[in-house]
């Protein structure tokens, strides 16, 4: 669950622009934060017919408004607020007219679109699949709950756009819970060999409502057969951490044309000032902004450029930062060393050389929790393609991630012994052409750090009554998030086996890398980050990095060698 209750710092200019008129700003503004509200009205109305005119009311009222925006902090809360207006002006409308709620035969449902375009398995499919079940309330609240799981909102946020207090809002998500698993027994009961649940559901017309959910769930309960799990069943907050959003689909067009009327009319109908001013800039060419400028074929996360109009201003896409985080430390090549008298930097590993390479992670001691670190130095960035998205989530063996331009990542670390503890096999860069540094360690704590004051054994690697994660020897301990600098290509593999655990890949920034290691205890962190980058070709390289591309990632010695 994300705690950053801002928008990214390297938004606020884009916003400020925005709201002076600036067309390319507002370009800018709509293809960033397009894919949040495409998923939060997407899953809320279950990918509906109405969900493109959802989608496009909302952007236009929030590009009509913007210069009611005071704070450039609540841009996000803001958004999701008018769409979560609009999908209940738009429930009411159809109430009142008694239109059918279900998807036209022939039309892929939003749970379909997740399952297909994320490729989920198992029982994060059957979590997708359970969001058909629910009610229409409950799916308006899924679909805010869902990416606040999955790190994309607060639970601030959340309760701002629903309109509730966040007391009132943890107790209606419980309930929405319950009636998820419910969900979730009936995807797999239908999944089964059943008798009686075949001759039941005979004269089912195969679309899931609130009819059928109580006959099937009355059916699953008296059921030796359908109430057998053979599997244990994973809460779906576990199976939603870190996940992707649904892609916005190519061909996606959102035109800001103020409900098919001409900008150049609408700037007619509007009294003079800041709306007029921004519609007039709507009436330059380019006016639509469609998914293809976000979304290109193979999940590469890119920006495409209008022809002839001037390279635009460098930005990160909302859902490729997460501001709580930071990467892991590199270290000294000998075990236990004692700390760096400068707190801005990790002990170095070997002499600064000055040769790339010539520096490597190796395990250290944890910076005191109360120091502050030095200045990040500020590297090149042009941009980082991802085959993974903004926001790629590997969960499984074999799971790889391509990154390749100039710039930096964030590699999110997600432990879970209570699942399976034992010896962790690190993942591991393959394939590098050019360069990889380490650069900086945040997210406001060490892995290894205690996270409960009740149980003093509990650290994010475990605690004793479910075992622990065991880093390999010699192996530098993770932090939650840590930062890396990318000057060519590399992929990162999952190598998961013995104890679980996942990563979540997303390109960065510069300016999302510094505001998280300044994170400290007087903001609730454990502990402030630390700067490993030196800003020259003496800071340290990641362990597990070879320029090769083995057959198994899993055999990339723990000493790299670039």
């Amino acid at each position: 669950m994300r705690t950053d209750v801002h928008v990214p710092r390297q938004w606020h200019a884009t916003i400020a622009a925005a709201q002076t008129g600036d067309r390319r700003a507002l370009d800018e503004l709509v293809e960033g934060w397009l894919p949040l509200v495409y998923n939060v009205v997407g899953r809320a109305l279950n990918g509906h017919a109405d969900v493109d005119d959802v989608v496009q009311e909302t952007m236009l009222r929030a590009v009509g408004n913007l210069g009611t925006l005071r704070d450039p902090d609540s841009f996000r809360s803001w958004l999701v607020a008018i769409a979560m207006r609009q999908i209940r002006d738009r429930a009411r409308r159809r109430q009142e007219r008694k239109l059918d709620e279900t998807v036209p035969d022939g039309g892929a449902d939003f749970a379909e679109l997740t399952v297909l375009r994320l490729q989920l398995e198992g029982q994060r499919r059957e979590v997708a699949e359970a969001v058909r079940w629910l009610d229409p309330e409950d799916r308006q609240l899924v679909s805010l709950w869902w990416l606040e799981v999955s790190g994309e909102l607060t639970r601030r946020e959340l309760a701002s756009a629903v309109g509730i207090s966040r007391q009132h809002a943890a107790v209606r998500i419980q309930r929405m819970k319950e009636r998820l698993e419910v969900s979730r027994g009936i995807v797999r009961a239908l999944e089964g060999a059943c008798p009686e649940l075949r001759e039941l559901t005979a004269r089912w017309d195969g679309r899931p409502d609130s009819v059928w959910r109580k006959r099937l769930a009355r059916h699953i309960r008296g059921c030796g057969y359908c109430g057998d799990t053979r599997e244990s069943v994973v809460p779906a907050d576990r199976l939603l951490v870190g996940i992707a959003l649904v892609p916005v689909p190519v061909g996606f067009t959102l035109s800001l044309a103020l409900g098919g009327k001409t900008a150049v009319a609408a700037t007619a109908a509007t009294s003079a000032g800041w709306s007029a001013k921004v519609l007039g800039a709507l009436t330059k060419p380019v006016v639509a902004v469609t998914a293809g400028a976000t979304i290109v074929a193979g999940g590469a996360y890119v920006v495409v450029q209008t022809p002839g109009d001037p390279a635009p201003r460098t930005a990160v896409s909302p859902t490729a930062v997460v501001t709580s985080a930071g990467p892991a430390e590199p270290g000294p090549t000998t075990a236990a060393p004692s700390p760096s008298t400068s707190p801005s930097r990790s002990p170095s590993a070997s002499a600064s050389s000055g040769v790339y390479g010539s520096v490597v992670d190796a395990v250290d001691k944890a910076p005191d929790p109360d120091t502050r670190p030095g200045a990040l130095p500020h590297r090149p960035e042009s941009g980082i393609t991802s085959t993974g998205g903004a926001h790629a989530v590997m969960n499984h063996r074999g799971d790889s991630v391509t990154l390749s331009g100039q710039g930096y990542v964030l590699v999110r670390w997600q432990i879970s012994p209570q699942y399976r503890a034992g010896s962790l096999v690190m993942p591991s860069w393959t394939g590098l052409k050019g360069k990889l540094f380490h650069v900086a360690s945040g997210g406001g704590r060490r892995m290894d750090d205690r996270v409960s004051t009740t149980d003093t054994s509990a650290t994010g690697m475990g605690n004793s009554a479910v075992g622990y994660a065991v880093l390999p020897a010699g192996t530098q301990q993770m932090w939650q998030n840590e930062y890396f600098y990318v000057d060519g290509s590399v992929t990162l593999t999952v190598n998961e086996r013995g104890a679980d655990y996942g990563l979540s890949v997303f390109p960065s920034s510069w300016d999302a890398a510094e505001k998280d290691v300044l994170y400290g205890p007087p903001d609730g962190a454990i502990r402030y980050g630390l700067v490993r980058d030196d800003g020259k070709d003496s800071a340290p390289v990641p362990q597990y990095v070879t320029r090769k591309t083995p057959s198994d990632a899993s055999t990339v010695p723990q000493r790299s060698a670039v």
